[in-house]
């Protein structure tokens, strides 16, 4: 177990449905900040940071008008207290991913 504050990968969570629920949440949220039209496709990995609650990397897939691209998104949530919180959100850069 990683410790508190440490980010740790979250093997099939990507499969999950709490997950692509968050993710979901993360285009939802990114288009109203921004005022743009991206489309949740899939979410591709996702790690796991344990602070007061959870924070939670996603990258996922979205389209862009007809264009699917890749996008990292941090969502902090805090179950007890009924919080959601989308924290990042933006491109992956192809250059640095691979």
């Amino acid at each position: 177990m990683a410790p508190l504050g440490g980010i740790r990968e979250s093997k099939g969570a990507e499969n999950s449905l709490e997950i692509d629920n968050l993710a979901k949440f993360a285009v939802d949220e990114h288009n109203k900040k921004q005022n743009s039209v991206l489309e949740f496709e899939k979410v591709i990995s996702t790690k796991q940071q344990t602070v007061s609650g959870t924070v939670h990397h996603i990258t996922l897939e979205a389209k862009d008008g007809g264009a699917k691209k890749t996008y990292e998104a941090k969502v902090w949530v805090k179950p007890w207290m009924n919080f959601k919180e989308l924290q990042a959100f933006g491109p992956v850069d192809a250059a640095t991913s691979s």
